[in-house]
């Protein structure tokens, strides 16, 4: 059984001046007042403590910006070494020469996967250690869109194969390249020992 709604006050005193303007229908029989709705006492709850100002996050840390994807060259020089440091140190600063190196800037990435993968694993068989590859560093390219879009589709790409198989077995480390073998268009590419 579902329980008798009461008025409001507002909405009693609106009641009460329509019902004034209204004329019974039935004049003989008395008209019974409907009872007002008893007050209801609710009890009033203070806080101990008054609440401090406060800026929604004051207490996240703050690690970096809203970039949700750091650069790929943050990345890469984040890497773990995985050779000798004294070697590694040597290729950062552009001190060792690259036995080889290819050029892929201009390609598609359909055209340019097959021939890294060519490039790479030939590099391998033949015992270089040290290769070059060329990405270029790419054109900005606003296409007006709300998304932004990095520019440099090989030089983000060619990273993320050499992490995959075939590539990723034959490479030791991965390094941008010093500003006099190119800079962040180009990589260092360390390769394991031929076994």
């Amino acid at each position: 059984m579902r329980r008798p709604r009461h008025l409001s006050v507002e909405e009693r005193a609106l009641w009460d001046r329509v019902a004034d303007t209204a004329h019974p229908l039935d004049a003989t029989r008395p008209i019974e007042p409907i009872p007002a709705p008893k007050p209801v006492n609710r009890p009033v709850v203070k806080h101990p403590d008054p609440i401090h100002h406060f800026m929604l996050g004051e207490k996240a840390k703050h690690t970096r910006g809203h970039d949700i994807l750091p650069s790929i060259t943050a990345r890469l020089t984040q890497a773990p070494v995985n050779m000798d440091n004294k070697a590694y140190g040597k290729m950062t600063r552009g001190k060792l020469k690259p036995e080889a190196r290819i050029d892929l800037h201009g390609m598609t990435m359909s055209e340019a996967h097959p021939e890294l993968v060519a490039f790479i694993l030939g590099s391998h068989a033949i015992g270089r250690r040290l290769v070059l590859v060329i990405t270029g560093k790419g054109k900005v390219r606003d296409d007006g869109g709300p998304i932004p879009v990095r520019h440099g589709v090989l030089r983000h790409q060619v990273p993320q194969w050499m992490a995959l198989p075939p590539l990723a077995q034959a490479i030791l480390q991965v390094t941008p390249a010093h500003l006099t073998h190119g800079g962040h268009g180009a990589y260092y590419v360390y390769l394991r020992k031929n076994r």
